[in-house]
Order: C-alpha cells, then structure tokens, then sequence
C-alpha cells in the first residue's frame, strides 16, 4: 500500500511542477515590471568621511574598533533603522536617535581581534536616507602572539638541554 502511494507521488510530482510553467502565448510581451518611486529630493543622506577602513598588521587581542564618521548632508532627518555585520565576529553600534541636516555622528564597528588571520568584513546600513542599504567594509590581518616556550631554558648550565631538574644552583638537594 506504502509502494502504491509512494509511487503514485512520483509520478504526480513532475507533473505538477511542469504544468508551473505556463509559457506566454506567442507575440505577447511579458509584464513590465512595476515602477519604483522617484527619489525624495529630501532624504537625509549619509556622507561618510570613508567607507572603507585598513587596519593593516596588528596582535593578537589588540584594538580593533574604527568610527566611521558621517554627516547627515541631506534635508531630512537620518534615521539607522539596522546595522549588521557580516559575521558575529563584526559588531557595530549605530546612533538611535534621529540625526539631523548638518549633524555629525559616528558609527562604531568592533573586530574580534582574538582571531588571528586575515580579514575583510562588512557592516550593512540600513536607514530612511536616499542610498539605502549603505556597506562599509574593513579588513586586516591579525597576528598570533608570540608563543612561550614549553620548558624555560636553564641558563645555568652549559649541557644544552633545555630544562633539568639539578638543583646545583644553590637549592636544597635531596
């Protein structure tokens, strides 16, 4: 019975999804697509001093925080409505109160310098202003720090084995 249905299924399928296409009778156009609204001449816009940031080489848990500056250089009042990153390894923090004609503001982006390797990210805007979303982008490249020897060396001697358990240094012996 469990056959019958399967079976009857895969042939339904194929079926169905060719019946989907309905093709356009010959010498009739498709629709036009809808037209989208002019541009406010209004809106607020965000003009940023750069979009892109290089960190260049830097350590291993060191700083990795830019501020992107802007200005608000339309007639509006800017409002970010979200600001992601590209990963959970980006995090930008955005101001939420309106920012309004001729104000300055930042945008702060944070990389989780403990990774160590190279690095392009994207932080993606999305606000009321005419280019909206808006991407900014940084990138670097991030370097482990120096690692610790396993064993610290006994300077003491001159054997050339890294560590021994001698206590010929002054300490109590056994």
């Amino acid at each position: 019975m469990i056959r019958k249905g399967i079976f009857t299924l895969l042939l339904l399928l194929p079926a169905v999804f060719s019946f989907g296409q309905i093709p356009t009778p010959s010498g009739a156009t498709p629709a036009a697509p809808a037209a989208t609204a002019p541009a406010d001449p209004n809106a607020a816009v965000m003009t940023f001093e750069t979009k892109d940031h290089d960190f260049g080489t830097i350590q291993q848990d060191d700083n990795g925080t830019y501020l992107f500056m802007f200005t608000n250089t339309g007639k509006e009042p800017l409002v970010i409505k979200e600001a992601h990153g590209s990963c959970g390894c980006t995090v930008p923090r955005w101001p939420h109160n309106p920012v309004n004609p001729g104000q300055k503001d930042t945008i702060k982006v944070t990389y989780d310098t403990h990774r160590v390797g190279v690095f392009t990210k994207t932080v993606t805007i999305t606000s009321n202003g005419k280019e909206s979303p808006l991407v900014l982008s940084i990138k670097g490249k991030v370097l482990s720090k120096d690692a610790y020897p396993a064993f610290p060396t006994n300077n003491n001697s001159n054997s050339g084995v890294p560590y021994t358990n001698n206590w010929d240094n002054g300490s109590p012996t056994n």
